[in-house]
């Protein structure tokens, strides 16, 4: 039997296909996008999709049938037909594209060394610098977060300073191999590198906060489609030593902030939906001591039926490890727990100069 490939299917849908190279790319999700959001993403390697935002994944007939709203168990039977495999002479597997070789990622140790060694020769745009010093951070914070600015040119001459450090960029996410084998970093537009940190405080990966755009904001720093490349998986990120009580957040840049302003310990999922890796996490953490999780997503999960359902599972995630845990609410006007704690302390700082 002839099998059916997620490029079938995509040209069916009429979705784009990924440019020469690559092996993902972001189409509209029909649950929760607006006409120009673009947060499904379709990965042809593994032939799979999932919504950042809402969390609504698959494999290859979920996604004809989320497109088409055709019965799940009648997918294959109408694929055939519109595909005429029946008709079809069998052919050998292939693909549309070139599927690059993905390096096996390093271990947590060199990835913290190399990335370490790398934000050790980057610096901070003032705007960059500006615009936390905006979500209340001070100079002190910023330097102990260790955040910097996106490098936008001579990368290979940058990396060549981190290999001096003995470092080794050889399965840490973000770095490849040009065509003349020389090791370099990814370019990408401007913005903010965040470090993502592990329980121990290790750098795991990178995030990019970009500059000017409304959608997607928050990037993991990968090189997969690169030569000698690899993909950077969605690590938890958590701020301060762990405690009895801990804060359950969205975004490591959002966790860095409440603890820098509150002294509150934030672990952070990269999106609510996304917690695939954060009952590890918490087997960690609860070894720690850690206990008790209050909750402290964006306020539109109040209102948000997508993400109310993945609040839902994180809640019954929660009560299946035995934490107890609760939820903060605050004022609607500001959209995040670090939002809400800076305003209250900027007013405090008003009243008492």
């Amino acid at each position: 039997m002839e099998r059916i490939r997620m490029t079938d299917v995509v040209s069916l849908l009429g979705l784009p296909q990924p440019s020469a190279g690559r092996i993902s790319c972001y189409v509209r999700c029909p649950c929760c996008d607006g006409e120009r959001d673009k947060h499904l993403n379709i990965n042809f390697k593994k032939e799979v999709f999932r919504c950042a935002k809402c969390g609504v994944s698959g494999g290859i007939f979920d996604l004809y049938s989320l497109f088409t709203s055709t019965d799940r168990d009648r997918v294959w039977r109408e694929l055939a037909e519109r595909l005429r495999l029946n008709e079809r002479p069998m052919r050998a597997e292939s693909r549309d594209y070139q599927q690059p070789v993905e390096t096996p990622i390093a271990d947590i140790s060199m990835r913290h060394r190399t990335y370490s060694a790398l934000l050790s020769v980057l610096g901070l745009a003032n705007a960059h610098r500006d615009n936390l010093h905006n979500r209340g951070l001070s100079d002190r914070d910023i330097a102990q977060l260790d955040y910097k600015s996106m490098p936008l040119s001579n990368n290979s001459e940058l990396v060549h300073r981190v290999l001096e450090t003995g470092a080794d960029p050889q399965g840490v996410p973000g770095f490849f191999r040009t065509k003349a084998r020389w090791w370099s970093f990814v370019h990408q537009r401007s913005g903010i590198l965040i470090p993502v940190r592990d329980m121990r405080g290790r750098i795991q990966g990178l995030q990019l906060r970009l500059d000017n755009t409304e959608n997607r904001k928050f990037r993991w720093i990968s090189s997969v489609e690169l030569t000698g490349g690899c993909c950077s998986p969605a690590w938890t990120h958590l701020a301060g030593k762990p405690g009895k009580m801990i804060v359950l957040t969205e975004g490591p840049m959002k966790a860095d902030v409440i603890h820098a302003l509150s002294g509150l310990t934030v672990l952070a999922v990269p999106g609510v939906n996304a917690l695939q890796r954060l009952e590890e996490a918490l087997t960690e953490l609860r070894k720690q001591g850690v206990r008790e999780i209050k909750t402290a997503f964006d306020m539109d999960y109040v209102t948000n039926c997508y993400v109310q359902s993945a609040y839902e599972k994180l809640m019954a995630l929660l009560g299946r490890m035995g934490f107890r845990y609760g939820t903060y609410v605050w004022d609607p006007r500001y959209k995040g727990l670090d939002d809400f704690i800076w305003a209250r302390l900027k007013a405090d700082l008003d009243r008492n100069s």
